[in-house]
């Protein structure tokens, strides 16, 4: 493994970051990169020696030039990936539990919601999944990694559209808010572990900058669901639920479009 390290003295905003992203991540052998804007610096981490990397930098006039490059022994892949996927098996973990539980208990309860939220939590999963699979890869593998996972999450949302569409013209029953709100609740408690467990990777990789991205979205989603327990329970009716379901599905659609944008 290689650890490149580069002094940019014109980057000093999110704008010449993603320009630098966008030019390297056609270099297949790039792993990772580290960006610094306080103190205008790049570490590049690759498995193959890169004269290429040096040549990209410069045709971006930030006046890129090299400090260093050393054979770093592979402690970064045993560290940082190694911290990264044990992080990903406990967030994959607690959302495909919480799939099933939500799941199930969206079935007894008649909610929309609940269902919504499960849909939402096994789409998460099979993002985590993807994630980990990614995890060490090339820029590039990442990257797509995240554009997959955004078309499922448009894919569930389309699903759960329709059915909700459904149940607005087709069954009255009204949802059982006390099941609605006590599950939400402890899923709202698996997300917000699950955002701190991912922070504390401090990641700008893609593929995790989408998992946190899905697991801020949940914690929303959860407050949604609790918040339409509590309109059932007031107004007797099933249209909070359906419509607390409609905006998490939307919420949905606007977070896979923020993962499609990130992964290009």
């Amino acid at each position: 493994m290689y650890h490149s390290h580069y002094k940019i003295p014109k980057m000093d905003c999110p704008t010449e970051e993603q320009l630098i992203r966008m030019k390297l991540k056609t270099i297949p052998d790039i792993i990772h990169l580290k960006f610094d804007l306080n103190r205008r610096e790049l570490e590049v981490y690759h498995t193959q020696n890169l004269p290429e990397i040096e040549t990209a930098l410069q045709s971006l006039n930030f006046g890129a030039q090299k400090i260093s490059t050393q054979i770093n022994e592979q402690n970064f892949e045993i560290e940082t990936h190694w911290q990264q996927r044990r992080i990903l098996w406990w967030v994959l973990g607690l959302n495909f539990v919480f799939f099933i539980l939500e799941m199930m208990t969206g079935i007894i309860a008649k909610s929309m919601g609940l269902i919504a939220d499960s849909l939402d939590m096994l789409g998460d999963a099979i993002v985590y999944i993807l994630s980990l699979w990614a995890v060490g890869a090339s820029i590039f593998r990442q990257k797509r990694v995240a554009y997959i996972s955004g078309y499922f999450q448009l894919f569930l949302a389309g699903l759960g559209l329709l059915t909700i569409i459904r149940r607005f013209f087709n069954q009255n029953e009204i949802p059982d808010y006390k099941i609605m709100m006590i599950i939400a609740t402890f899923a709202l408690v698996a997300n917000a572990i699950s955002l701190i467990l991912l922070q504390k990777a401090k990641s700008d990789e893609a593929h995790m900058k989408a998992s946190m991205i899905f697991t801020s979205n949940d914690i929303l989603i959860n407050l949604g669901v609790i918040i339409a327990g509590w309109m059932v329970m007031q107004t007797h009716s099933k249209y909070p639920d359906l419509i607390i379901g409609t905006l998490i599905f939307i919420l949905v659609v606007q977070g896979a479009f923020r993962i499609i944008k990130l992964s290009k």
